[in-house]
């Protein structure tokens, strides 16, 4: 081999490695200069409000008006991705929460797409994006695992999915105790040696990388995540726990909340395992009355900074709920 010729080799070789490690860990590509909005209206006694328009509006961001780009009725079809807990800590309830998980199937309209994804050990997608009733029910029926809860993998897969489904409304369904062993392990290292007068404030949920995460990508694609809390990780059902327990239980609980709150959805907290199939059908009716509002903010800056989003409606006396806001990155 000639040495001009080794030397071609070695730049396109150099190349090729400078281009595979500079790349993006992110798959997901959107226009990040849209901001897209799941919104719920209720009127005063908490009945939802399906029938407003884009004229009920008004949306206002760090305070400035912005213009609505976009408008979907409370109709229109999601994509919605089912998340399934199948780690060691669930497998004393599986039937259980196979039954519900098809009750929320059958309570979503017939040209909702569904896709199903389990973690234990691993994080497998049992089916993609569908309307036919019978894979997804084979999915969840056929779903099965112990070991790790790989929580928020799951959850980045479930929105790696979602960027396929282009300008569909999104959503995320997960059934979990929200107790992911990989920022358990941070957590308790965090805390390994502090005295235990510290260990209640020690962790600060929020700050967690791997959270912040999967909250920029739902920012980025509009995706509403409600998460379903199972009993098993309610800090007040651990039997004889320590102080490091109850720390790392409650904080999970908390991201779950974190979760909801800034993607616009709700926190179920299952009490009884009973509850679990009429929970999984309150969010699917939930969903069907959420309407998608999109707008290009007026200030294209993507310092990273924090955007508060406010929104209003004509009618004063009804209540909304979306998200509070996003990091323009």
């Amino acid at each position: 081999m000639s040495s001009v010729r080794a030397i071609a080799i070695l730049i396109l070789l150099t190349t090729i490695a400078t281009v595979a490690f500079g790349q993006d860990d992110d798959p997901i590509r959107v226009d990040s200069s849209i901001v897209r909005l799941n919104v719920g209206v209720v009127d005063g006694r908490g009945r939802p409000m399906v029938n407003l328009d884009r004229s009920n509006f008004t949306i206002y961001e760090d305070g400035v008006k912005q213009q609505i780009t976009r408008f979907e009725p409370s109709s229109a079809p999601f994509s919605v991705v089912m998340i399934l807990d199948m780690s060691g800590s669930t497998l004393g309830f599986r039937q259980v929460m196979k039954q519900s998980a098809f009750r929320f199937v059958d309570a979503l309209t017939p040209q909702d797409r569904v896709a199903v994804i389990e973690f234990y050990d691993k994080v497998n997608v049992r089916n993609d994006f569908t309307t036919d009733r019978r894979t997804i029910g084979t999915s969840i029926e056929l779903s099965n695992g112990r070991g790790k809860t790989q929580l928020f993998k799951a959850i980045d897969l479930a929105l790696e999915k979602l960027s396929g489904e282009k300008s569909r409304r999104k959503a995320i369904i997960v059934l979990s105790d929200g107790i992911d062993t990989a920022v358990r392990d941070i957590d308790r290292e965090q805390m390994a040696n502090l005295p235990d007068d510290q260990i209640p404030s020690a962790i600060k949920p929020e700050t967690s990388d791997i959270l912040q995460r999967v909250l920029n990508k739902a920012d980025r694609q509009g995706v509403t995540i409600y998460p379903l809390a199972l009993p098993t990780g309610d800090p007040a059902k651990l039997a004889d726990p320590t102080l490091r327990q109850v720390a790392m239980y409650k904080a999970a609980r908390a991201r779950l909340q974190i979760i909801a709150d800034r993607t616009g959805g709700v926190v179920n907290t299952i009490n009884r395992l009973e509850e679990m199939g009429t929970l999984y059908a309150k969010v699917a009716a939930d969903l069907r009355t959420l309407y998608t509002i999109e707008y290009q903010p007026i200030n294209e800056k993507r310092d990273g900074k924090w955007r508060t989003i406010t929104l209003e409606t004509s009618d004063t006396a009804l209540i909304s709920r979306t998200k509070t806001g996003y990091f323009a990155k």
